[in-house]
């Protein structure tokens, strides 16, 4: 069964910058999207950057310009990082790595970025 193991969260001033990283511990086959869901409280979980087979990004309006994803397809794993620079209080949330091959989605486990002014 193939899983998403995330690794980068954690508490940073607004302003400042943090990185995600995502991989599969299989290679997912079949695999077009891949990328970053974030959820905040009372909210339902949202996309913030995907990446599709052809290179294809999409960002929340939110984080335009400020988040990169980056995602690596090897032989033997899928790879998806998320950059975010000028972090904002409102980018403070649980994401979650997702990737979508075929019928099947998955998910990360969730890690908490906290931003603070």
């Amino acid at each position: 069964q193939v899983q998403l193991v995330e690794s980068g969260g954690g508490a940073v001033q607004a302003g400042g910058s943090l990185r995600l990283s995502c991989r599969s511990t299989e290679k997912i086959y079949g695999l077009n999207t891949m990328g970053w869901y974030r959820r905040t409280p009372g909210s339902e979980r949202e996309p913030v950057a995907l990446q599709t087979n052809g290179g294809a990004t999409s960002y929340a309006r939110s984080v335009q310009g400020r988040f990169t994803v980056v995602r690596t397809d090897a032989q033997d794993e899928n790879r998806v990082d998320l950059q975010m620079d000028d972090l904002k209080d409102e980018d403070t949330a649980v994401y979650y790595c997702y990737a979508v091959a075929g019928l099947s989605i998955y998910w990360g486990q969730g890690t908490q970025i906290t931003v603070s002014s």
